[in-house]
Formats: C-alpha cells, structure tokens, sequence
C-alpha cells in the first residue's frame, strides 16, 4: 500500500509517542540501578542480594518480550502499550512502601513487566512505518534506551529530599520519592498514547496461525542474532546497573557523581543507535558488528586488569567504559539491521526473540558479576566475564561468515558449470 500524507503523519505520530513511552518505561524498568544503592545501605543487603536486587526486574522485562510483540501484532500497539504503562505503575509505586527485602523484590518483578515495552514499540513501528524507513524508525525508537540515565541524573537530587517526605509526610522522602514520581508520570503517559496514538491500529498478525508467526524460531540464525543482542544490550543493562556501585566501591565517589558517570556510558550506549543504522546501511550490518565486537575486546582487556597492576585511574577507566558504550550504541542497531534483511515479514516476531534473549543476559549478567567477585574478590572480574562472551561471539560471527562465503562459493561455481 502506497503511503499518503495521512499514513505518514500518524506513523510520525505512532514514532514520537512510542519512544517517549519506552524512554520513560526503561527509566523504570533500571531505576534500581540507583536505588539498589541506599536500598543496600537501609536494608543491609550482601552482595548477593545486591546482585539479585539489580537483576529480578531486568528478569521479568525479559521473558515476556515474544509473547508482548505477538500481542502487538494482534491487537495493536495502542492497547498494549498503555496496557503495559498502566500495569507498570502500579507496582511501581507500591515500591515506594517496601521496607524489606522480599516485599523490594516482589514489586521489581511486577514493575518489571515495563521492560517488555521494546519488543512492543518495535512491533508497532514496524507495522505502520514504511519499509524503505524502518530502519530508522527502529534505531529512533530504540534510542529511547536513554532512560536508564534519567534515573542517573535526576534520582539523586529527588533521594536527597528528607526522608520525612513532603507535605506533611503524603509524599515519601528519600529515594522512596523516585517511584512516587514515576507512578504518576506512567499513569499520565498511558492517557497521552491512548488519546493521541491513531484510533484504528494496523494488526500484521490478525489473519496469521500461530504456527507461521513462530516458523522462523526454528532457525539457529536467530538464535545467533540473539546471543550478539546479549553483548550489545544484555551487557549494556547489566552496566548501567552496575557501574554505580563499582565507582563508589573501587574509586570512592559519591554516589551522585558515580550516578553522572554512569549517565555518560548510558548516553552514547543508547543514542548512536541511529547511527549504527546509518553504517548498517551503508556498509552492511556484518563489517559494523565485527568492528563493534573488536573494539569492545580492545576496551575489555585492560579494564580486566587490577587498577593497581594496570594503572587504571578513573578517567582511563571511564574513557575505556565511554568505548563500550559507543561499541553497544552501534552494535544495537547493527544487530536489528539483520532481521528486516532475513525475515521482512516477521520483524516483531524475531525482534521480539532477539530482544528477550539480550534483555536475558541483562538479567544473568548482573547475577555473573556478583559471583564472580564474590569468588575471585576482584571487582574488575566483571570485565572477565564480558571478555568471554564478546570473544565466544566474534568467533561464532566470523564462522557463519566463513560458511555463507563457503556456500556463496559453491552456488558461483554451480551456476558456471550449469
């Protein structure tokens, strides 16, 4: 179907709104990055639980993901994202009363369900963008990974407020604040997208079984793209979450300016991915991965080593982050640049799987890094594992590409002799 001025101004429209939503819902789905911390101090976590308390709501954003971009393809991303907000909030602000432990990691796994807005807004763009816009569309929506940073920057001024709270004590103080806010931005964005989003919504899977919507699961191509999304997203998650805690504990910063620092990873992490999309188009999605795996080995390998043996100060350390979070910003979008190329009709299905599983890793990465340095007594040992998984990816990236040039080869020789 041609687009005409209509289609694309409700397209624009679907675009903006979406990615305002999925910017305020991943700032909700992060937000204990920041507030893992006094939550730490007020409820006298270990490590361990810390790891869990920054990992559960990643985990409940995660495993939802497929069944959320069926969802949108059948019933439209209008009712599912505010869906989504509404149900988010909730919880959300049921944070805001926790006072131990248990009742923090029951509310993170209810507001968790925010997470799963990705594969949502990456359904819906897709059903009303056209397809020569598609990639940009996908790579703008999916910028609004920035929300993670809002938390960064403006939750420690809102944890500063007395813990007394305002107003005579209606509105929570302390970092009980920042999920009162969130609450009531979620329940007011939700109004907006219902009532400014296009009434009659395009439903791409309406008319398919089941069956066909999850034929292409049955391919080890996507599961690939999947493991490249852990490095590039997975990790990123994982960072975003714990970097904080690892500038306070290994540099001594407070926790407002570990939270700025980590606001800096966060920025290039989340808004290059249109300009990964723009390299993915011009030279292809494979070279701009290879080149985002390498550099992301490149940065792993001294911030491996111990900062005394390494002499990592904390502006080596935080430029080599910086190059991690310019890698992941890229390498987001040059892994979704791969799926319109091999599935153009199932775009919310295989985003959705590609999504759920890097939003996995940022589930288990967390949980890796507290072992590991529970075990190794190394804070740096976070690296190690990142190290592992870049490289086990690059090596899985450049067999495929060795195979397709293989059969490439075979198909040439063929078509000669024919």
């Amino acid at each position: 179907m041609e687009a005409t001025p209509r289609s694309r101004l409700e397209a624009n429209r679907v675009l903006v709104l979406s990615t305002v939503a999925f910017t305020l819902l991943f700032a909700v789905w992060l937000m204990l990055g920041v507030l893992g911390i006094p939550i730490k101090q007020e409820l006298g976590l270990s490590k361990i639980q810390f790891s869990w308390l920054a990992a559960i709501a990643v985990l409940s954003g995660s495993l939802l993901r497929l069944p959320f971009g069926v969802l949108t393809d059948r019933f439209g991303g209008r009712r599912t994202m505010t869906a989504i907000m509404l149900a988010a909030a909730i919880p959300t602000y049921l944070l805001s009363t926790a006072h131990s432990f248990s009742e923090v990691l029951v509310y993170a796994i209810f507001f968790g369900i925010a997470g799963n807005s990705f594969s949502v807004g990456i359904a819906w763009n897709a059903a009303w963008c056209e397809r020569d816009r598609q990639g940009f569309a996908l790579g703008t929506f999916g910028a609004g990974n920035v929300g993670a940073s809002i938390t960064k920057l403006l939750g420690p001024a809102l944890i500063a407020v007395p813990a007394t709270g305002l107003l005579g004590g209606v509105v929570p103080g302390g970092w009980r604040l920042v999920p009162a806010v969130y609450a009531v931005l979620l329940v007011a964005m939700a109004f907006v997208v219902w009532y400014c989003t296009p009434r009659v919504d395009r439903l791409p899977g309406a008319g398919r079984s089941i069956a066909s919507l999850v034929e292409p699961l049955r391919k080890v191509r996507v599961w690939r793209f999947g493991l490249y999304y852990v490095i590039v997203f997975g990790a990123y998650v994982a960072l975003s979450l714990w970097l904080p805690n690892y500038y306070v504990a290994v540099y001594g910063l407070s926790l407002s300016k570990a939270a700025f620092l980590t606001a800096f990873f966060i920025f290039p992490a989340s808004l290059l991915r249109p300009l990964g999309g723009w390299l993915s188009d011009r030279y292809g999605a494979r070279p701009v991965t290879y080149a985002v795996f390498g550099a992301m080995l490149a940065a792993c390998v001294p911030l491996g080593l111990a900062k005394q043996s390494a002499g990592i100060d904390l502006w080596t350390f935080f430029t080599l982050v910086e190059l991690l979070g310019v890698s992941m910003g890229i390498g987001k979008a040059s892994v979704y640049k791969y799926i319109p190329e091999y599935f153009p009709r199932d775009v919310g299905l295989v985003g959705g799987l590609v999504g759920t599983l890097g939003a996995l890793g940022g589930f288990f990465l967390p949980l890796a890094f507290g072992y590991v340095e529970a075990w190794s007594r190394r804070p740096e040992s976070c690296f190690w594992v990142l190290f592992v998984l870049v490289a086990s990816s690059l090596a899985w990236l450049h067999r495929a590409v060795i195979v397709i040039r293989r059969n490439e080869s075979r198909v040439a020789v063929s078509d000669v002799r024919g």
